[in-house]
């Protein structure tokens, strides 16, 4: 690329017909064309060769192409295509030198790239130069036809051209007035575009649909050179504002922006080297569909990049970010702007669609972030729902009126911070995600319901069952009449009604429906059955230990409830039956369950079939009563001791007891036994008949006397001590066994109170006696049961 002071110049196109790419691309960024937008203007120049286009352009633009040196002869100076930027002209003015026509140094291939050129220039130039001697108008084989002609005819592969100013341009103007000329020229032209084929659709199409045509006349550049810069600076004013209303291309149409230029012009070259019919619509749809790509793909890349949207995303990323939406929306906007700025003048169509793919790709990079966003935001507002639901039950609020209220209050804050991350280029809707956070309240609230509602009835059954479970057992083991199932009914109801209750005023604030409350209700009431009912059937699970302790009580105490002592004048058979027979009322009793107002003949059953042993013997030969594993008319669920276990239950008890009715036989006749001590009358009648002369030897000889005294003394001491009456109560062999057990040891205590009394001194006052006899009386007292004691003192 050639510099000069004022300007610099590009080989666009070589000789050989090859695009200078990257020559261009640096030509264009040094002369900041991308910058123009629109606002850019391409004159192009063509004529025969050595007929001063280069000296022309350089002299009215200001450039420096290269010009012939005449004193060397005349021959080809330029080759290929040259592009240069006007000095001083505004709007930005690209000016293309062509190769000259007509010369002999590309001989017979000159036509082709002579097409190719032209071509070429019709399609990106706004003004195109035509430069021509002024000796050739009105001639018919003047160098300015071919050249016409070839501008005319390569316009028709246009399929809709864009309107090019021709600017003719007369060199070497005579005496001729420019007036005169201009018609001759007018004229030839229009001979020529009527001569050149059309195809059908511009058949009647006027010259003026595709071009405007100019003329301007300029004095001999060799003979009157002040002149001739006089006459260009003059037409140089001409190209100042060129592209606006007036201008010379102030009606252009179909203009590539100024940052598409260098792909349009290498695409058009392609095209025109490949000898296709060049669509210029086609075209620019092409190179705004290309260039509209790269911005947006700069652009997309750009916002990947960009330090705010990491940022945004990395706190996205930690947690809740506030002002998301509009951070956002600034971030994409600016994106978005920067896209427009530099695509504003490509085609709108592709401009657009281009735009929204960029904003499609932009919104799904982002989405992730927003949805991100919205689930900080629906997390935090859940949270916040559990934990101020959760207070606002422990401070008593009722479990409706606080989950309406709070609900409402966390979906209005929820709706305005999802107002706050909508992001304005996106149409995305947020009621997907409040529509889980509902349903995410809603099943907490329900967690929250099932627990409350699983407290409360865990809190009311517990009531229940320590308001039932104690008492019933109570009336159960006490069970002496019919009136005790009674008892146990009313007790129910009573409780059970109080719990229903109170357990329907607590559900009413927890808004559930009717028919779940009924339930709930329905399984209080079942659960308070229930507990009766296991009470029941535990109690009948120890009806032989109740039995056996009820006949304990009845036969081992009095009616006094005192201690029963077996003398022999008890009427043990009668006491037996009553103690059966209150064990038998027991047992009818648990026999089955009686909630309801049904009767049965359980007792007397039980009676007939077990008590009565009368009528037992009269029903010998009748079926038994209790060989069966149901009541009558009984159903099972409320049977607790089947017939059959009620038969075995009194085998056992019965086997159980008899020990203790044996007992109490044995303790009577032992009574009998210990208090028959003295021998029968006859024995006594024999030894006072066998015995009178002892008596009277005793009579006669007190000293026997006392000696039988101190006798009777000491074994009354013995019998005393011993308690014979008491040892022998149990059986003669148990009661030799204890007094030969306790023989030796009593004598020997006696023998040493003996001594002790005999060692102290007499006592003068007779009171002074008393405890050596309260000694005395205590040391035998200690040996002695206490019923025994009051004989020792009368001793």
């Amino acid at each position: 690329m050639d510099k000069t002071e004022g300007g610099c110049s590009v080989q666009l196109i070589d000789g050989d017909g090859t695009y200078n790419v990257s020559g261009i691309d640096h030509f264009i960024k040094e002369v900041k064309l991308g910058e123009c937008g629109l606002s850019y203007a391409v004159v192009s120049i063509m004529g025969p060769q050595s007929s001063g286009k280069s000296t022309l352009l350089n002299n009215l633009f200001g450039t420096n192409f290269m010009e012939m040196d005449a004193f060397k002869g005349r021959s080809q100076t330029t080759k290929g295509i040259w592009l240069a930027r006007c000095a001083g002209i505004e709007p930005c003015t690209l000016v293309m030198d062509l190769e000259g026509t007509d010369g002999r140094e590309r001989g017979e291939d000159d036509t082709a790239f002579e097409k190719q050129s032209a071509l070429f220039a019709l399609a990106i130039s706004d003004i195109v130069l035509i430069n021509m001697w002024c000796h050739d108008i009105g001639r018919e084989q003047a160098a300015n036809k071919p050249l016409l002609k070839t501008v005319f005819q390569v316009m028709m592969r246009l399929f809709s051209p864009r309107k090019t100013t021709m600017l003719f341009v007369i060199r070497d103007k005579t005496r001729t007035p420019l007036e005169n000329l201009e018609p001759v020229l007018r004229e030839d032209i229009q001979k020529i575009w009527d001569s050149v084929p059309k195809p059908e659709a511009h058949k009647e199409t006027p010259m003026s649909d595709f071009f405007n045509v100019e003329v301007v006349a300029l004095s001999s550049y060799e003979e009157k050179e002040e002149q001739f810069k006089e006459q260009v600076a003059s037409l140089r004013q001409r190209f100042m504002h060129s592209i606006a209303p007036g201008g010379l291309a102030g009606d252009r149409r179909g203009v590539i922006p100024a940052s598409g230029f260098a792909f349009s012009a290498d695409q058009i070259w392609r095209v025109i080297k490949e000898n296709k019919d060049l669509d210029l619509p086609a075209h620019k749809v092409m190179v705004a569909t290309v260039r509209c790509e790269e911005i947006s793909n700069e652009k997309f890349a750009h916002f990947i990049t960009n330090e705010d949207w990491r940022k945004l995303d990395e706190e996205v990323q930690a947690g809740p970010v506030s002002g998301f939406g509009k951070r956002l929306t600034s971030i994409l906007g600016s994106c978005l702007s920067e896209y427009d700025g530099e695509a504003t003048f490509f085609d709108e169509g592709v401009r657009s669609s281009k735009r929204h793919q960029l904003e499609e790709k932009l919104l799904q990079l982002v989405n992730p972030a927003f949805q991100d966003v919205l689930g900080h935001i629906r997390w935090g507002m859940l949270e916040k729902f559990k934990s101020s639901f959760d207070k606002a039950l422990e401070i008593g609020e009722g479990f409706s009126s606080a989950s309406t209220t709070w609900l409402k209050a966390c979906m209005d804050q929820f709706d305005e911070e999802c107002a706050g991350a909508i992001i304005e280029q996106a149409n995305w809707d947020t009621a997907k995600v409040r529509e889980k956070l509902v349903r995410d309240i809603e099943a907490h609230v329900s967690s929250v319901r099932t627990s409350k509602l699983s407290e409360l009835t865990s809190q009311y059954e517990t009531k229940l069952h320590t308001a039932l479970s104690e008492p019933v057992e109570a009336l159960l083991e006490g069970a002496t009449s019919d009136q005790t199932w009674t008892a146990v009914k009313k007790l129910h109801q009573r409780e059970t009604e109080s719990a229903v209750s109170g357990f329907g005023s607590a559900l009413a604030c927890f808004d559930i429906e009717e028919e779940t409350r009924d339930k709930m209700v329905k399984s209080l009431q079942d659960y308070s059955r229930g507990v009766i009912e296991s009470k029941a059937k535990e109690e009948a699970g120890k009806v032989l230990m109740r039995m056996k302790d009820r006949f304990a009580t009845i036969f081992s105490n009095d009616a006094d409830s005192m201690p029963r002592v077996w003398t022999g004048n008890e009427d043990l058979r009668a006491i037996t039956k009553a103690a059966r027979s209150a064990s038998l009322k027991l047992l009818s009793v648990m026999a089955v369950m009686r909630l309801g107002d049904e009767t049965d003949n359980i007792e007397k059953t039980l009676t007939v079939a077990l008590l009565d042993s009368t009528t037992s013997k009269k029903s010998s030969t009748s079926p038994d009563p209790l060989a069966s594993s149901t009541w009558d008319e009984i159903p099972s669920s409320r049977t607790l001791i089947t017939p059959v276990q009620c038969k075995s239950i009194w085998r056992q008890f019965k086997t159980e007891t008899e020990y203790t009715v044996t007992q109490a036989i044995s303790a009577q006749e032992a009574n009998k036994r210990g208090n028959n001590w003295l021998p029968p009358p006859w024995a006594i009648f024999a030894l006072i008949i066998l015995g009178f002369n002892e008596f009277m030897t005793l009579l006669r000889n007190p000293l026997y006397l006392g000696v039988l005294f101190v006798g009777f003394l000491l074994l009354k001491a013995l019998w005393t001590q011993l308690d014979i009456p008491g040892e022998f109560r149990n059986g003669a062999l148990p009661g030799l066994i204890s007094i030969s057990a306790k023989f030796v040891p009593t004598v020997m205590n006696l023998l040493k109170n003996l001594a002790a009394q005999g060692e102290d001194p007499p006592a003068a006052n007779p009171e002074n006696r008393r405890p050596s006899n309260n000694i005395s009386s205590n040391a035998s007292s200690s040996e002695n049961p206490p019923e025994h004691k009051r004989a020792s003192k009368t001793d």
